[in-house]
C-alpha cells in the first residue's frame, strides 16, 4: 500500500487521527497521510491521553480503505511495520506488547491507535513516536518506563520509514505478520493479568486475539481489551 498520496503535514494540531477521520468523511482516498510535529489533543486506547511535545515526537496517521474486521488483525500489520520502521532506522531490541505499544528493550517508544469505520469499509491508523525525549522530560508517572528513539534520527526519516514499513505490512499475508510479530512478542512466556483473571501469556491466535494458559492449564482467548503485566517491576 503506497502510504502519503497525499500527504497532509501540521505543525501543530490537535489530532492526526482525528483529521484523518475527516479526510475519510471528505471522501480522501486510502493511503491519505496526515503527521504533525506537535500534537494538542492525541489520544491513545481507552481515551488516554499521549502527548506529543513540539519537536521531540512524532504524530503519524494513515487513512485505510479496504474490508474492515473487528477484532482483526489490522492494529498487529501497523504494529509490526512500526517495529520494521523503528529497526531500521538502527535501533535494536525492538518489540511489540499486544496490542498496541512498541518498547525498546522493555521501555515503551510508541502507541498505536486505530479507529475503524467497517460499515464504510475504512480506518485510520494512528502512531505517537517518541523522537528525542530524554528521560528526565516524561511525566514522573512514565519515568523508567518509556524512552526515545534518539540516535539523532529526523523527523523526515521517521516518517519515510513509517510509510515504506507500515505500507508493505499492510499488503502482506496474515501469516507473514503473525510470523513477524511472534519474533517481537513482548508478551509471551510472561505472567498477565486482565480483570479477574491471570495467567502467562501463550502467543496470539489468526485473528490477532492473546492466548493466555490459566494455572489450571486452559487455554484463554482474549480480543483488545485491557491487559497489565502483573510483575510490579515491569511497564504496562
Amino acid at each position: 500500500m503506497t502510504i502519503g498520496l497525499p500527504h497532509l503535514h501540521f505543525r501543530q494540531i490537535g489530532s492526526t487521527n482525528e483529521r484523518a477521520r475527516q479526510a475519510a468523511d471528505e471522501g480522501a482516498p486510502g493511503g491519505t497521510l496526515v503527521t504533525a510535529e506537535e500534537q494538542t489533543a492525541g489520544r491513545g486506547r481507552q481515551g488516554r491521553p499521549w502527548s506529543t511535545p513540539a519537536g521531540a515526537a512524532v504524530a503519524w496517521s494513515v487513512l485505510i480503505r479496504r474490508s474492515i474486521e473487528l477484532p482483526g488483525t489490522l492494529p498487529l500489520q501497523v504494529g509490526v511495520g512500526v517495529c520494521e520502521a523503528v529497526e531500521a532506522l538502527g535501533v535494536a531490541g525492538v518489540e511489540m506488547k499486544w496490542p498496541n505499544d512498541i518498547w525498546i528493550e522493555g521501555r515503551k517508544c510508541a502507541g498505536i491507535l486505530v479507529e475503524a469505520r467497517p460499515q464504510d469499509g475504512w480506518a485510520v491508523a494512528g502512531v505517537g513516536l517518541n523522537l528525542s525525549i530524554a528521560d528526565h522530560e516524561f511525566p514522573e508517572e512514565l519515568r523508567g518506563r518509556a524512552t526515545s528513539l534518539g540516535r539523532d534520527v529526523t523527523f523526515d526519516q521517521v516518517v519515510g520509514a513509517l510509510n515504506e514499513r507500515v505500507g508493505r505490512q499492510l499488503e502482506a499475508p496474515v501469516a507473514e505478520t503473525l510470523e513477524a510479530f511472534a519474533a517481537r512478542d513482548a508478551l509471551k512466556g510472561r505472567q498477565v493479568r486482565w480483570g479477574e483473571g491471570e495467567g502467562i501469556a501463550a502467543g496470539i491466535d489468526r485473528q490477532g486475539n492473546l492466548l493466555v494458559e490459566s494455572p489450571t492449564g486452559c487455554l484463554a482467548t482474549l480480543n483488545a481489551g485491557e491487559v497489565h503485566l502483573s510483575l510490579p517491576a515491569d511497564a504496562a
